[in-house]
């Protein structure tokens, strides 16, 4: 039940604004394999953490499929229960941020500059939870000009963490079903934390007014979620 949230603004009025402000978790089991974002090969141009970015074109990856039926890279996109992709690039022309998922829509939608949210169903579905935290990253993200990045990003962090259940909600019930049913009050909070499975990473990037990113991860280590480690990478967009 990966969750992301984001407020897109590609003509920011003030240089202290931010064109993109994102904060997304990764919920997945701890003991399927994983590697924290790096660059790959030596130019530098990827960074691939669990969403793709390429420093012109970033973008991201999400998928929900029932257990039994394998690993979600193993099947075909259009089987998963729900799959979107978003992609953020910056052009001569401006900057372009698109949705795409295996429902609604057949085409990728361009979105309009705002603030969305996304969990295991379509852009914007009022979830509770999806809710509950979009709210949480307004707040933030309303005092993000008068806030130092640093302290920006701990209170995005803060807001990926809540663990408060959001029920009742019968459309995460009757999605999931039989499979969330046991987790139901662990699958309703923004941060998931159930046995052997879920929020493994947490992922905050800031695009400013200049195109600089700053790329912070924040991951589980040795299936432990006591145990985490950060990092930042930081560059700028190409375009």
């Amino acid at each position: 039940m990966c969750i992301i949230f984001f407020k897109f603004d590609p003509r920011p009025v003030s240089k202290n604004a931010y064109r993109l402000i994102l904060a997304a978790n990764r919920d997945e089991f701890y003991h399927r394999p994983s590697k924290l974002a790096d660059f790959w090969g030596s130019n530098n141009e990827v960074l691939s953490a669990d969403p793709v970015w390429k420093t012109s074109r970033p973008a991201g990856l999400s998928a929900q499929q029932p257990c039994q039926s394998g690993w979600v890279t193993r099947a075909p996109f259009s089987e998963w229960t729900h799959a979107w992709a978003g992609g953020f690039c910056s052009t001569e022309k401006g900057d372009v941020i698109c949705y795409y998922g295996n429902r609604g829509e057949p085409e990728p939608v361009v979105l309009a500059p705002g603030t969305y949210g996304l969990s295991n169903a379509l852009l914007e579905t009022p979830w509770r939870k999806l809710c509950f935290g979009k709210q949480l990253f307004l707040e933030a993200v309303e005092r993000s000009q008068a806030l130092p990045k640093d302290v920006l990003i701990a209170q995005l962090l803060h807001v990926l963490n809540n663990d408060e259940a959001q029920l009742p909600d019968p459309a995460i019930e009757d999605q999931g079903r039989e499979y969330v049913q046991p987790f139901l009050s662990k699958y309703a909070a923004v941060c998931v934390r159930c046995p052997g499975y879920g929020t493994r990473t947490n992922t905050v990037i800031l695009v400013d007014a200049d195109g600089h990113v700053t790329f912070t991860e924040r991951s589980m280590l040795d299936k432990d979620p006591a145990c985490w480690e950060t990092s930042t990478h930081e560059f700028k967009l190409q375009s």
